[in-house]
């Protein structure tokens, strides 16, 4: 049986196409009984309304498009419930992509997101992507930052003597491409105060007489890797002790964590305390730890930036953590979003809400 139309809907009750619309968009005055024959006529033909049609119309999907470096991270899941409960309740269904710290797989999924005419894209970018984040604003994509910031990249730009190498030139060939600057977009943000955080949960440390410390951080390519080992490498000079600090450049996973400790323990003199940047890492520099047969804190000091469920199930673990707020970061976003739906504000500066973690303590 083939699919009903909108047409023969109207046929059917007797009324026009823009009557059965008004109906099933519950817009403008139509009498009960004209109400009635239409929903009658939807019943009888089993008429389904086409959500793609209605999207164009309407210029809105209600779909918001979420782009993460690690669906399985609970940080990010909770960031992600915050903005669902908030969206939601509004007619908005949310629509997942991870990335997975890749920034060629981020911009596929920025492109496929656009092409979905998603209302608005909500990023924690792996980095690496302003030009296209430029290009897709300038084609009338509203986006939002979530935990990381975009700063200025560098993108190769080929020129045109380039294009054609058989008539290329010795010299042509040595500027067949050159280093422009894509210039980050003003988009509204919602983040932690990584520099703040990170020296406070190093000075935690510093002050408990820790001065060999091992540093697990994320990748430098994004702003939270960046700023995070800021924040502990002003600690470390603020302490005096900055010549003393092991660093292990991570990659925000479980593997990474486990790494960086089989690193550190392969020291001539091993540090007597793990600072590590991400939640995730925490997870595995936990337990690497407790693999080697080390005590924590006796042996070794951990202190993560995010809580890690497992260091509870340890026996005293003293262990340092950062308490994060996720969901109140994704009910924030959320805000941000149905606010950009309804344009509120005109030419406003953007947003930038910045969450302050504590520091907190597994006894």
């Amino acid at each position: 049986m083939s699919k009903a139309t909108i047409k023969q809907v109207a046929a059917e009750a007797n009324v026009s196409t823009a009557t059965v619309s008004r109906v099933l968009n519950d817009s403008g005055y139509v009498s009960a009984e004209v109400k009635s024959r239409v929903f009658g006529a939807i019943a009888k033909m089993n008429y389904q309304p086409s959500a793609i049609a209605r999207s164009l119309k309407q210029d809105r999907t209600y779909m918001i498009g979420i782009i993460v470096p690690d669906i399985s991270n609970p940080y990010f899941m909770g960031i992600s419930r915050g903005i669902e409960d908030v969206v939601g309740p509004e007619g908005f269904q949310l629509m997942f992509c991870s990335a997975g710290e890749v920034p060629e797989k981020e911009a596929r999924l920025l492109q496929l997101l656009h092409e979905k005419r998603v209302d608005v894209i909500v990023l924690a970018t792996s980095g690496g992507n302003v030009a296209t984040i430029n290009a897709l604003i300038d084609n009338g994509q509203r986006m939002l930052l979530i935990d990381r910031r975009l700063e200025a990249s560098e993108t190769a730009m080929e020129s045109d003597t380039a294009a054609d190498s058989d008539t290329a030139t010795d010299s042509d060939t040595t500027n067949d491409s050159e280093s422009v600057t894509a210039i980050p977009p003003a988009l509204d943000l919602v983040a932690e105060d990584n520099v703040r955080i990170a020296y406070e949960l190093t000075k935690a440390l510093l002050e408990d007489g820790h001065v060999r410390i091992g540093v697990v951080n994320g990748p430098t390519r994004v702003s939270t890797g960046r700023d995070r080992l800021e924040g502990v490498l002003r600690a470390m000079k603020e302490y005096g002790a900055e010549d003393r600090l092991l660093l292990y450049s991570g990659d925000f996973s479980t593997e990474g964590g486990i790494r960086a400790v089989r690193q550190f323990l392969g020291e001539p003199v091993k540090p007597t305390a793990i600072v590590s940047l991400n939640n995730k890492m925490s997870l595995g520099v936990l337990l690497e730890l407790v693999q080697s047969g080390l005590r924590i804190p006796g042996d070794m000091a951990v202190a993560s930036f995010g809580e890690v469920e497992a260091g509870r199930l340890l026996k005293e673990p003293g262990l340092y953590y950062v308490d994060q707020r996720p969901y109140e970061m994704g009910q924030r976003a959320g805000e941000l979003v149905l606010r950009l739906l309804r344009g509120e504000g005109g030419e406003r500066e953007p947003a930038s809400e910045i969450f302050h973690h504590e520091v907190m303590r597994i006894r």
